[in-house]
């Protein structure tokens, strides 16, 4: 960045469930624009990086700017503009962030302490397509491609070393991380879903995630059971085709609307010796129950009502938010690094302008040395000069650019600019003659003019 021109900042506007309705986030899909939203942004003056990430539960545009508030209104107007609504529909509901709490955001959503249901995966694949889709766009540069990189390693970070994702927080979840604790490993095994109601069919999509090999649907209205069974390639049941079907599978889903028991004590009792005891094991989500309660005495039985399943959504629940607290500390250690990055990308032109300026006079005076004397040195003497001049540089920048690294992150600008003056670099300093060498001689002075 050249001396004197604005520093482009990190910024981030955009709503999500907690500021917006469905009403107002569906309406900003750019759904029927006349280019992708990376396209109409990039044609913004006042943007120079963006990213723009669209789920059912956020709108965010992050961005860099020398002037992001400007920035901001622009893509307020694109909003508005691009899904054919006005301002007043969504501008209550945006969040503005920039700088530090730009990069805390990013990684906080990344790491899915932002999202609907704490610590679930799903939103760092949609960051990382976002990420993806700027990428082909060539919407990324410098700054944002490093923030990116960062946040990945976060989320990796938090996911590793707090157990944020390892709690199920919700019912169809929970009933799979139960039948898992009774199994141990469900791959192989079989399941048969009852009914069709919807938690039913997430825990059957969990179970079939978790490598149970196959899923049969029974319902009352078959043409049901055929379009499930197709979903979760199984096969379909009629309701009295499930004593049956008892006898072979291993995990039981159901979620009928029937008002009394339709799976009893005796009928179980009567299948466990054919079974030849295999576990088997119940997650009744009917309310009224499914499955009669007595059930679960039986041996190698275990039956699992929608209160049951509750309890532990709670208790994951609770044991996630303390591991939130450490999944905020380990963001907050990275924001620190990041923009100590960020802040260093001042320096670093300094730094090579200086390493450059040195460069330009030891070529210099060496060229006007070696025009008086090189007729008298051999190739290799040369060399051995070139070396030196080098080496001699090198050596007296070392400390100066040392102290402008370490020092640039306690007094920023400042200790840049003092640079700048002291080595001229901003042209505002006529050169002068320097002043003759002297070399001493025991305890003589002898002037010593400069060569040309």
């Amino acid at each position: 960045m050249a001396a004197g021109q604005a520093k482009p900042d990190i910024a981030l506007l955009g709503l999500n469930h907690r500021t917006a309705p469905i009403e107002v986030r569906e309406r900003l899909a750019f759904a029927h624009c006349e280019a992708p939203p990376l396209e109409l942004l990039r044609r913004l003056s006042r943007i120079q990086e963006v990213i723009f990430l669209s789920t059912c539960n956020r709108v965010e545009v992050i961005f860099t700017s020398s002037s992001p508030q400007e920035a901001a209104e622009e893509i307020k107007d694109l909003f508005a503009s691009a899904n054919k609504v006005s301002r007043e529909l969504f501008e209550s509901c945006l969040y503005f962030l920039k700088g530090r709490e730009a990069i805390r955001h990013v990684f906080r959503v990344a790491s899915s302490l932002d999202s609907m249901v704490l610590g679930e995966p799903q939103i760092l694949g949609q960051l990382k397509e976002a990420y993806r889709a700027a990428a082909n766009h060539r919407t990324t540069g410098v700054i944002l491609n490093r923030l990116m990189h960062k946040t990945f390693f976060v989320a990796k970070r938090v996911r590793t070393e707090t157990g944020i994702a390892s709690h199920a927080v919700s019912i169809s979840y929970a009933a799979v991380e139960l039948a898992r604790k009774i199994f141990g490993d469900l791959s192989g095994k079989t399941s048969l879903l009852i009914g069709a109601g919807e938690m039913a069919e997430l825990a059957a999509q969990h179970l079939l995630t978790q490598g149970v090999s196959n899923i049969t649907v029974a319902n009352r209205t078959f043409e049901r059971a055929v379009e499930l069974a197709q979903r979760f390639q199984g096969q379909p049941a009629r309701l009295e085709e499930v004593p049956d079907w008892l006898l072979k599978v291993d995990i039981v889903i159901s979620s009928t609307g029937a008002p009394g028991y339709i799976i009893t004590y005796d009928q179980v009792k009567g299948i466990m010796r054919p079974r030849r005891m295999r576990p088997l094991f119940f997650i009744d989500i009917a309310v009224p129950r499914d499955i009669e309660p007595e059930v679960n005495r039986i041996d190698n039985v275990y039956v699992y009502d929608i209160d049951d399943l509750k309890t532990v959504v709670e208790e994951n629940r609770s044991q996630r938010e303390k591991e939130a607290l450490r999944a905020e500390r380990i963001i907050e250690e990275e924001i620190l690094k990041f923009y100590a990055w960020l802040e260093g990308l001042d320096v670093v032109p300094t730094i090579k302008s200086i390493r450059a300026k040195a460069e330009e006079i030891r070529k210099r005076e060496l060229a006007k040395t070696l025009a008086h004397i090189g007729d008298q040195l051999s190739p290799e003497q040369v060399k051995a000069i070139e070396v030196l001049t080098c080496s001699i540089v090198n050596k007296i920048l070392h400390d100066p650019i040392i102290f402008l690294k370490n020092r640039y992150h306690q007094d920023g600008s400042l200790v840049v600019d003092m640079a700048r003056k002291l080595f001229n670099l901003n042209g505002d300093q006529p050169l002068k003659p320097l002043p003759p060498l002297v070399r001493l001689k025991g305890q003589d002075e002898e002037e010593i003019d400069r060569p040309g």
